[in-house]
């Protein structure tokens, strides 16, 4: 390409990406079209909607379980032979919702940043997470958490990883689970799984993505944002990729990408119901993904602590901890305790971090101090982590971190009036014309995707 050409097309590819983000909140790709699809919705939708929100003072609160990891690849394809059985063990258990957050699943280089989104890799990730979602010999227990036994809920969790329930109680069943979002922006990728006789109760899904990277605008760094409402309840999940870099003052680059992400991202308000637009305003708020905050102290002094295993120390340094603690943009966000070594930086197919002696190997030329840059934080009243913990992965440069939590749910009593509405005249509907392809491909690999 010629130099005056690039001049003359560089603008038109830049213009192209921001039009496609704004232009894209129900651009994603699922098994199920979304329930507010104006092609399938019926009178039924607005007099439920009318309905609930007559008496919606009267709903009964149900709880369920949260499934959320993040992971950088750092531009590697998978295999299709990849195990990421260890990214979703989780003491044998099932989850209600999984969310899975990615970055860097292609490589950031120009044409990937500048190009239109190559949906390959994102296919092969989602086939991964159905089939080991999905897998036949997933066990689960039997003595698993009812919706009638909230009370329990949490130590439930505690028991079941801690192994204090016997193996007698426990059988072997499929699994089965739908994929209600999958939305890729270069290399950000986010994937949100539930249990499929969950699927009728998921409304209003949409995305927004929100672009920090280059010229301050595109998607070499920055979030992806999902919204759905479960029941009468809103979720938010947001997978981000902050700026990185480890130099002193670097952390206001990301603190300023957080700023960013809050005041550009934004969802359709809804014809009837009063829709949450705005990342705070929804009921519960889950941030994922490589935040890249760094520890402050000098590098020396952080290997040195890394290798004492003493994480206290270096936790009172951590750039996030001090931000949650006192900082601007995510004071009053809340993290689970951190019992698990830094998550970065490695040498792949290793333990070791980079930039130790490796192999009778000196020093590698570019340092990277250990730090815990994939973190899950969270926000709202009737969320709570369960765990939070690192998996080990060496197909990257970073381990991947998941968090398990329990959610508050409101189910308004009116559904109890409507049974055959959801899971009988809509559900079997779209069922019907929508047939979820029975082989463990994903729905969408040929670009078939329920673009709403």
């Amino acid at each position: 390409m010629t130099r005056k050409l690039a001049e003359v097309m560089w603008p038109a590819l830049v213009a192209n990406k921001i039009l496609n983000r704004r232009l894209g909140s129900r651009n994603f790709i699922a098994d199920y079209p979304s329930y507010t699809d104006p092609l399938l919705s019926t009178n039924n939708d607005d007099q439920l909607s009318l309905s609930t929100k007559s008496i919606n003072d009267h709903s009964d609160t149900q709880k369920y379980k949260v499934f959320v990891s993040t992971w950088n690849i750092g531009g590697i394809a998978p295999d299709e032979g990849l195990n990421i059985e260890d990214l979703l063990e989780t003491c044998s258990k099932s989850f209600d919702i999984y969310v899975f957050g990615f970055q860097e699943i292609v490589p950031l280089n120009a044409s990937n940043v500048l190009g239109s989104e190559d949906s390959k890799i994102s296919t092969k990730w989602n086939s991964l997470i159905r089939n080991a979602l999905n897998k036949r010999t997933h066990h689960y227990c039997c003595k698993d958490i009812e919706r009638d036994d909230d009370d329990n809920i949490e130590q439930d969790l505690k028991n079941i990883c801690q192994g204090n329930i016997p193996a007698q109680q426990c059988k072997s069943a499929p699994q089965d689970f739908h994929c209600i979002i999958s939305k890729q922006m270069v290399g950000i990728l986010i994937s949100v799984w539930v249990r499929s006789d969950l699927s009728p109760f998921i409304r209003h899904p949409c995305v927004s993505c929100v672009g920090c990277g280059i010229m301050g605008c595109l998607g070499n760094k920055g979030s992806v944002s999902v919204r759905f409402l479960l029941h009468e309840t809103s979720f938010c999940f947001v997978c981000s990729h902050l700026a990185s870099g480890g130099k002193e003052g670097d952390e206001k680059h990301r603190n300023s990408n957080v700023a960013e992400i809050f005041s550009r991202t934004s969802f359709p308000k809804g014809t009837i119901l009063n829709l949450p637009r705005k990342i705070l305003d929804h009921d519960h708020v889950i941030l994922l993904g490589d935040l890249n905050y760094r520890i402050s102290l000098p590098e020396e002094t952080t290997r040195l602590l890394v290798e004492k295993r003493d994480w206290d120390s270096l936790l009172e340094n951590d750039q996030l901890k001090m931000e949650l603690e006192s900082g601007q943009m995510l004071r009053g966000w809340h993290e689970g305790t951190i019992k698990f070594a830094p998550t970065y930086k490695y040498f792949l197919n290793s333990d070791e971090y980079y930039g130790c002696c490796y192999h009778g190997m000196k020093k590698a030329a570019k340092k990277r101090s250990p730090a815990w840059c994939d973190r899950i934080i969270w926000l709202g009243n009737g969320l709570k982590q369960i765990e939070y913990a690192r998996s080990e992965s060496k197909l990257s440069d970073h381990r991947p971190v998941k968090a398990l939590f329990t959610a508050e749910v409101k189910v308004s009593s009116a559904l109890k009036s409507f049974p055959s509405l959801f899971l009988s005249e809509r559900f079997e509907q779209i069922k019907n014309v929508f047939e979820i392809s029975p082989t463990n491909e994903f729905v969408c690999k040929k670009q078939s995707s329920f673009r709403l």
